[in-house]
């Protein structure tokens, strides 16, 4: 619902740029700074969704002949490995959003905005997808057992 709210928010800034620029032949000079946060937002926040619902790309022709077993383990180590980096990254990027809070770091753009929150959609986004891929992990060894 959240990323959906931003893809509006984003054709809605998107149009109204459109219309500043070509009806009273001025910008809003926020358009690429919003959007651009709009866009990784929305990248980092969807992907716990894709994962939930099954949604990421497999290597669909090697599994289709495995055994229901087989195949199952196959994902599970998978996904533990995703796991696994998922949480290295969600770690750096946690440490990145605090060490931007402590040194109060700022776009160099008109809005000044503080590098935190844009950075901290994409920690939470990571988090998210840590725990949709244990949520996912641990429904695949129900299945298994």
């Amino acid at each position: 619902m959240i990323c959906a709210l931003l893809m509006i928010a984003a054709v809605i800034l998107i149009g109204a740029e459109a219309i500043a620029r070509n009806f009273f032949a001025t910008s809003l000079q926020i358009t690429d700074e919003v959007g651009g946060y709009i866009l990784v937002a929305v990248t980092f926040l969807s992907m716990s969704v894709a994962e939930a619902h099954g949604a990421f790309h497999r290597v669909e022709l090697i599994q289709a002949h495995l055994k229901f077993s087989t195949r199952m383990i196959a994902q599970i180590v998978f996904d533990l490995i995703s796991l696994v980096a998922a949480s290295l990254v969600t770690w750096q990027l946690s440490r990145l959003v605090l060490n931007s809070w402590h040194s109060q770091d700022v776009a160099p753009t008109p809005l000044q905005t503080p590098l935190w929150l844009p950075q901290s959609a994409m920690a939470i986004g990571m988090a998210l997808l840590c725990y949709a891929l244990i949520r996912t992990i641990l429904a695949k060894v129900k299945r298994v057992l």
